[in-house]
């Protein structure tokens, strides 16, 4: 994959999504970023990391409000996308087709277009339209990928935690990486 489309949205856990993006760049991958309003205020809330430093990260970068911006349409050149963290109600908007953002709107598009959208849902526990949202999208093409670490890899830090999580959305991504340990790798 050469370019991907990563939103780092509204919900706790937004550092998934900054350590996403510092793998993609270590991988000389094409990041176009966008951020939510709420992103932003939790990215203060919740690290010391500004949202200049991680802006700059990225190839491009769009305002979530920006229609005009290329992601917005399904003829944007784009690999892969994904959400991280994922709200409920991006996952509201995109499982029921309401482009209120371009987060949702560019989700949609990668739906349309056949490509991989990886959503990674922070929050538990669930409520029935959660649940439901998800086999929607799921249905339609996504993946669901809930922030759920393993403990098998024998974690020692909180971002030991992270990366098995970053590991994961990299194997979705196709991308090789060191970031835990894979099962049944060890001689």
């Amino acid at each position: 994959m050469d370019k991907i489309l990563l939103s780092i949205g509204g919900a706790s856990g937004v550092i998934y999504g900054v350590r996403l993006l510092k793998e993609l760049r270590k991988m000389n991958v094409e990041i176009h970023l966008i951020i939510s309003k709420n992103a932003m205020d939790i990215l203060e809330y919740e690290t010391s990391y500004y949202l200049e430093d991680i802006r700059k990260i990225a190839d491009y970068f769009y305002d979530n409000s920006d229609f005009f911006a290329p992601p917005a349409s399904g003829s944007f050149n784009i690999d892969a996308m994904v959400v991280v963290p994922c709200s409920l109600k991006t996952l509201s908007a995109i499982a029921n087709g309401y482009s209120d953002t371009l987060t949702s709107r560019a989700a949609l598009c990668i739906l349309k277009e056949r490509r991989k959208l990886v959503l990674v849902i922070r929050e538990t526990p669930l409520d029935l339209s959660a649940i439901e949202n998800m086999q929607k999208v799921y249905l339609n093409g996504a993946i669901i990928m809930p922030a759920s670490p393993g403990f098998y890899h024998k974690p020692k830090t909180i971002d030991d935690l992270i990366d098995f999580i970053i590991g994961k959305i990299l194997d979705q991504l196709g991308f090789t990486h060191s970031l835990y340990e894979h099962w049944g790798s060890k001689d």
